[in-house]
């Protein structure tokens, strides 16, 4: 069983990359498909499949799937709260 620290260690290592970072933000709004995400984030479809992956595993996003697509949302509450109080604009 993951301790807290650890959980939350994994979280912030998950936002420190500049792709993740940009889908989580795409996603603070509501769900998207993984199609959508290339677009948003500006990469090609293989890089945003490999970032959603670690998303994932790292539990900050969770998929469906419609058919044939996967659907991707915020899977913890606590990382739009997160990515909210870290936006320096």
């Amino acid at each position: 069983m993951k301790t807290k620290v650890c959980c939350n260690c994994d979280i912030f290592k998950a936002l420190g990359d500049k792709t993740r970072y940009r889908i989580v933000t795409a996603l603070l709004d509501g769900e998207l498909c993984a199609c959508e995400l290339p677009r948003i984030v500006n990469r090609a479809q293989p890089t945003v499949s490999l970032q959603l992956k670690c998303l994932s595993k790292a539990g900050v996003v969770s998929a469906r799937r419609e058919g044939k697509k996967m659907i991707y949302k915020i899977a913890d509450p606590r990382v739009k709260l997160l990515v909210h109080k870290g936006d320096l604009k």
